[in-house]
């Protein structure tokens, strides 16, 4: 048990460690070219300002595509000069992307631009996913050793193992939706300016992983956030999963049990039917044959029947008495 725990802060340390190099790495490599893209759209607008009334259609289209292309990008040009120096790509920004690469959330709306950025992105993904999985999947299966004390401890109380087992999930249901749903929905109105349904709705879109993109924190130009804001969103989605993977623990364990239970009953069935069918053999008179044999063409035309008798009275097995009719 003690080398189990110590198993998963090793595990624990290492995935921070590796999220942390990872969100090092790509601010080194993206975070220069993210100012050099802002300061071309501020410039951008600025020349569209200046000669806007001067601009024929083709202008204002490649204006307009432009533009659609920066906010594809990450890039708003409703930033004055002092915002152009906020970069998507700090250390806080950074590991925010990290984390929803690894987590296959995949918002749309930030990624690298740089060929040394892709090129690293690809091969950090290739290690960063399956490790994700095995520390979810490692850290879910040790909170489950707490869950299964609570069931164990309400069915030494009386209560039956099933019904422990569904309360113990239910509690989990009920705590991990008030703490990884219900409360960030409160931050996320506060900090994000959305509704209380608007929150609630990107909490759980990053949780399930779909990750639509339409709902992003940390996106409002007018906006002043914390410069630890993204990187405390990431770590609630990791959590987020690591609680989601309990659950699904909790109700496979629940499921396995249900159907070793329906085999069972289903065992115990089939071994009851087989045995009321060996005793109605074994109590059935052996004495007559109850089962005719089909007639037979004889000799010029004739029939043949066969009739059974009594063991005792001829044979020590049958005696056929044949008449030709």
């Amino acid at each position: 048990m003690c080398s189990d725990k110590i198993l998963t802060g090793l595990l624990v340390v290492s995935y921070a460690i590796y999220l942390l190099l990872g969100a090092i790495v790509f601010q080194a490599l993206e975070k220069n070219a993210d100012l050099e893209q802002k300061r071309a759209v501020i410039q951008m607008k600025a020349a569209f300002l200046q000669n806007f009334t001067h601009l024929t259609v083709a202008d204002v289209e490649q204006f307009v595509k432009n533009l659609t292309d920066a906010v594809q990008r990450g890039v708003y040009p409703v930033e004055n000069e002092s915002q152009t120096e906020n970069s998507n790509w700090d250390l806080s920004n950074s590991f925010f992307f990290v984390g929803a690469m690894v987590s296959t959330i995949g918002y749309g709306t930030q990624c690298p631009k740089t060929v040394a950025g892709q090129i690293f992105c690809v091969f950090f993904a290739s290690f960063g996913i399956p490790f994700t999985i095995v520390f979810l999947h490692w850290v879910s299966k040790m909170l489950s050793l707490p869950c299964e004390r609570l069931a164990r401890c309400l069915y030494e109380r009386g209560m039956k193992k099933k019904k422990s087992k569904f309360l113990t999930l239910l509690f989990f249901l009920v705590m991990g939706i008030l703490v990884f749903l219900c409360l960030p929905s409160a931050v996320f109105q506060v900090m994000e300016g959305w509704s209380y349904s608007e929150g609630f709705y990107f909490s759980f879109i990053t949780l399930s992983t779909i990750g639509f993109g339409d709902y992003v924190v940390d996106k409002q130009p007018d906006r002043n956030y914390p410069s630890y804001y993204r990187s405390l969103v990431a770590i609630w989605i990791i959590f987020g999963l690591v609680w989601i993977a309990l659950l699904f623990n909790l109700l496979t364990t629940l499921l396995e049990d249900t159907e070793k239970k329906i085999a069972q009953n289903l065992h115990k069935r089939g071994k009851a039917g087989k045995d009321n069918e060996e005793n109605q053999k074994r109590y059935q008179p052996t004495g007559f044959v109850s089962a005719e044999e089909p007639s037979l063409p004889g000799s010029g035309g004739d029939a043949q029947k066969t009739v059974s008798l009594p063991a005792h009275l001829g044979d020590a097995k049958q005696v056929e008495t044949i008449f030709s009719l």
